[in-house]
């Protein structure tokens, strides 16, 4: 889980960036107006085609996602971003409420279930408490994909031809990409991210900064690729998938 998520204030506030994919407008506002009172930063999307794209290029701590949805249900994107490796909490809300369909959207890979209509409250408290969760990338365990593990506390990158050192700021980035594998970082988010949000570094030490990793990456032999995304980022692939 990104540490955004884990840092809970004592007022319930958290600093917490959240995808809202929802075609009600209505309910969105009222939603999207609670949650920002409560110091969230939310980003809102109306179909689950567009909802997928935002889900691959950006970088959220948590996701809403309707199940209904237009031009692509929201089970359909559920599955598809689980199957591309994207670990993002999700959070479903939805009218359908048997035990069927909440058992098929906990299986397609959602973290929690939440039927319509809801409380603020309780949305509120279903939002603690998946960032109470521990996640796959939490404490002391090795970052891995495809055929490198990275341990952070060390600053070593394991590969099949073996380890290397890194810097704290390569380091920093890529543990950055190691917890969002196949995803789409922007640059804007990377560099406040491991340089800070008033950092004032210049674009040209992100750039920098990715030829060392694929420099390292190839000294560990690995297949990952870090692929440069024109005027929006980079995002860490296998290239063997």
């Amino acid at each position: 889980m990104c540490d955004i998520m884990r840092v809970m204030l004592d007022n319930g506030v958290t600093e917490m960036r959240i995808l809202m994919i929802e075609d009600d407008d209505k309910l969105c506002d009222a939603v999207c107006f609670q949650l920002e009172r409560k110091g969230f930063t939310v980003d809102v999307c109306h179909d689950g085609d567009d909802g997928l794209r935002w889900i691959r290029e950006r970088v959220h701590d948590l996701i809403l996602l309707d199940r209904m949805l237009p031009v692509m249900d929201g089970i359909t994107v559920l599955k598809k971003a689980r199957a591309e490796g994207i670990s993002t909490p999700v959070l479903l809300i939805t009218a359908l409420g048997d035990v069927f369909q909440r058992v098929e959207g906990l299986d397609a890979g959602a973290d929690d279930y939440l039927v319509k209509p809801f409380a603020m409250e309780e949305l509120l408290a279903r939002i603690r408490a998946m960032s109470r969760r521990p996640h796959q990338w939490e404490g002391a365990k090795p970052l891995e994909f495809g055929d490198i593990s990275y341990e952070g506390t060390e600053k070593c990158l394991h590969g099949v031809k073996g380890d290397c050192s890194l810097s704290k700021r390569e380091g920093d980035l890529l543990e950055m990409l190691l917890k969002n594998p196949n995803q789409t970082l922007p640059r804007t988010v990377l560099l406040s991210r491991v340089w800070g949000p008033d950092a004032g570094v210049e674009e040209g030490n992100l750039d920098n900064y990715i030829h060392f990793l694929r420099r390292r990456l190839k000294a560990a032999g690995s297949t990952l690729q870090i692929k440069t995304v024109r005027g929006v980022g980079y995002r860490l692939e296998d290239a063997d998938v």
